[in-house]
């Protein structure tokens, strides 16, 4: 039996009332909607509900889907013991996701799970689904850190799984909105946040889950997110279906966007196959800046694919513009894949006789060494992205105000220790936020003394 509905909900801690203690009230709106999906389930009297929380376990390259018979947990971490929650897992449901996912070349299942407790993602849409209806398993499915793209596809591997299983099932992505709607609230204002949420709530009205695979990386930071992957996967999981959709609601008083969204499924649709429309644009996209590249990002890609498919590293071409081969200076060499960063190497100062140089080296360095990523795997080849940074002389600067994060890179320095962060990087708006990343990157503690050099970067990409 397919999936019969879905549903997205947020998880703020203070909407229950034993939290809140009244505050709640001043997200009624959202508190009303939520009883509405509370009610809408009760009807449906699913025999398992699949809940994706971007709270419970969480991996990198890893899909956690809870192991075991069950699980317990309470809202103590939010001064409320009291609020006590179990549930039973549907272990079958739970591993026909695993295999169908394992089937897709996607790593998931239930390794690594040091804590069983439910998160307070899984155990908020618990307390208002419990008020109604009860007679339910639950299979608990975590995000990851991979792509969209692979979210999406996870989803799609819910829904082969589920309608497998021949049981009825509703699916719940819980997450949260921007969390910088406000000056005043935990986490401050970004002009990002009330951005993001205009666009995602727009997607979520009218069911354009495409959109939500578009979303910039450093964006989506910038306005402090929290449940893009769960809608994703849940769109994922409506893949090819013609849906009914109803944002419900849309509030943001304390300073972060909660969203309720329901989505009744009335029949396949073909044309609704997001990820394959997607993966063609990309395709568009990456031939028609392949075609307008400059030398410098030409040389880093060729470098970089004939290391990955042919073990060897390149000779510096012949013929090159003047200012690839008469120069020395350090280069940056970034690569992001699907929207997301998949390596950067770079050099402060010349290691070798040129630019073009430095490029081979550090290109070859960002696929296959940076120690954040796995090296990078001949399919990834063609949807990669590159951009080239060449850096200027530093400078030393005798005060802050002699810096500014969109046109200098900075580097702080404290007797071996280094940190380096280059100019214009979406997200990082000010002078303060630059020096923390750098001192953090260079492991230097912000108290001590220590000091700062600015730089300029010519960006090919």
């Amino acid at each position: 039996m397919p999936l019969l509905a879905a549903f997205i909900v947020p998880h703020p801690p203070l909407i229950v009332p034993a939290v809140g203690k009244g505050e709640e009230q001043k997200i009624k709106k959202t508190i009303d909607s939520y009883l509405e999906v509370a009610h809408r389930i009760e009807r449906m009297k699913p025999e398992t509900i699949v809940l994706v929380s971007p709270h419970s376990i969480l991996y990198a390259d890893y899909f956690h889907v809870s192991p075991g018979a069950g699980a317990e947990g309470d809202l103590s971490h939010f001064r409320a013991p009291g609020e006590r929650y179990a549930v039973k897992y549907d272990q079958a449901l739970a591993a026909a996701i695993s295999a169908a996912a394992g089937r897709e070349g996607i790593p998931a299942g239930g390794l690594g799970e040091k804590n069983r407790r439910l998160d307070h993602g899984t155990m908020v849409p618990l307390h208002f689904v419990n008020r109604h209806y009860q007679d339910c398993e639950l299979v608990r499915v975590s995000v990851s850190g991979l792509s969209p793209l692979v979210h999406y596809r996870f989803g799609k591997c819910l829904a082969e799984a589920i309608e497998n299983s021949g049981k009825r099932v509703v699916l719940i992505a819980s997450g949260d909105l921007s969390h910088k709607l406000k000056s005043d609230g935990p986490y401050g204002f970004a002009s990002e946040g009330p951005a993001f949420d205009k666009e995602v709530t727009d997607a979520m009205a009218s069911a354009e889950f495409g959109r939500f695979l578009q979303f910039d990386e450093d964006f989506c930071e910038a306005a402090g997110e929290c449940g893009l992957r769960s809608f994703t996967i849940m769109a994922g999981a409506l893949d090819g279906c013609q849906v009914r959709s109803e944002l419900l609601s849309y509030e943001g008083p304390f300073g972060v966007g909660y969203a309720v969204a329901a989505y009744d499924i009335l029949g396949p649709d073909p044309a609704r196959r997001f990820d394959l429309v997607h993966e063609r644009k990309e395709r568009e996209r990456l031939a028609a800046s392949k075609a307008h590249e400059d030398a410098h990002v030409k040389l880093a890609r060729e470098t970089l694919e004939q290391y990955v498919l042919h073990h060897r590293r390149i000779i510096r071409p012949t013929g090159l513009p003047a200012d690839l081969t008469d120069v020395k200076a350090g280069v940056f060499v970034s690569l992001k894949l699907d929207g997301r960063l998949r390596g950067c190497i770079g050099t402060i100062s010349a290691t070798t006789a040129c630019v073009a140089d430095e490029i081979i080296q550090n290109a070859v360095s960002a696929g296959t060494r940076d120690p954040r990523f796995d090296p990078v795997r001949a399919d990834e080849l063609p949807r990669l992205v590159y951009s080239v940074d060449v850096l200027g002389a530093a400078e030393p600067v005798a005060s802050k105000a002699q810096l500014d994060p969109q046109k200098y890179g900075v580097i702080v320095r404290k007797g071996t220790r280094s940190g380096l962060l280059l100019p214009h990087l979406e997200g990082i708006n000010t002078v303060e936020e630059q020096l923390s990343i750098a001192l953090q990157k260079g492991g230097i503690d912000p108290d001590d003394a220590y000091a700062i050099e600015r730089f300029e970067v010519v960006r090919h990409h």
